[in-house]
């Protein structure tokens, strides 16, 4: 980064908003934003899919509380879940007294943790109505070959589920990546927050702002593209010969 910023300072010099220190704060920002999004949808989807089959299972005691969890994440805003995960923790008595006060005294983490268990909410739902979108005669297939719930599970409902549920999964993922603006408000330094230190620093909202969004359309159109190419991997099989 400092060796990229060294050789772009001449075309910077006559500039008083994007400088070398400005831009290092963006890229900071950027970097963070990409960690938190990532870390936030991969644990998510670990935990979604498990919850998902649980959500399908018929069992009212297992799908039950599943449905609870879904219900309170997808019914209450992201803005809300992130104050209580970074304020709510500290209340409870004996807390900053234990080992989870580390947790709690780093905005970082209650953010990864509000970000996951929404992004999980959702991703469940997702791959819930996959799952039960399969068809009848898939399975009746399985049983027909003699094959157990867990491996018809893994070898035809979870595969074809996953096909299914790629353009809505895809959808999260970029609706993930605009929610994350809202990480700067516990003081994470993300895309966001670095606007923000522009802003108070030249009190030019504009170009500041502006030129976040811009970042945003470009990981936006990076993500897009990229799942477009995954679907028509994926769902090549269903294109007329």
């Amino acid at each position: 980064m400092e060796q990229w910023l060294a050789h772009i300072a001449p075309f910077l010099s006559n500039n008083d908003i994007f400088t070398p220190a400005t831009l290092a704060q963006y890229w900071d920002g950027l970097v963070n934003t990409v960690q938190l999004v990532f870390i936030s949808l991969l644990i998510g989807i670990v935990l979604a899919v498990p919850l998902a089959i649980g959500r399908a299972s018929g069992r009212v005691w297992i799908s039950g509380p599943i449905w609870l969890f879904t219900y309170v994440f997808r019914g209450t805003p992201l803005l809300i879940q992130l104050y209580l995960a970074y304020y709510g923790f500290a209340f409870i008595p004996g807390v900053q007294e234990s080992w989870f006060a580390f947790f709690i005294n780093n905005p970082l983490y209650p953010a990864l943790l509000s970000f996951t268990l929404n992004t999980g909410a959702y991703t469940t739902e997702i791959f819930y109505g996959a799952i039960r979108a399969t068809p009848m005669g898939e399975l009746e297939a399985a049983r027909a070959y003699g094959m157990s719930m867990f491996t018809a599970y893994r070898r035809i409902v979870l595969p074809s589920a996953f096909r299914r549920a790629l353009p809505a999964y895809g959808n999260e993922v970029i609706f993930m990546l605009h929610a994350s603006a809202i990480a700067s408000v516990v003081t994470i330094t993300d895309l966001t927050g670095a606007a923000y230190y522009v802003y108070a620093r030249f009190y030019s909202p504009f170009p500041a702002f502006i030129f976040v969004a811009c970042v945003y359309m470009v990981l936006s159109f990076a993500i897009q593209g990229g799942f477009r190419l995954l679907e028509k991997r994926m769902l090549r099989h269903l294109k007329p010969s």
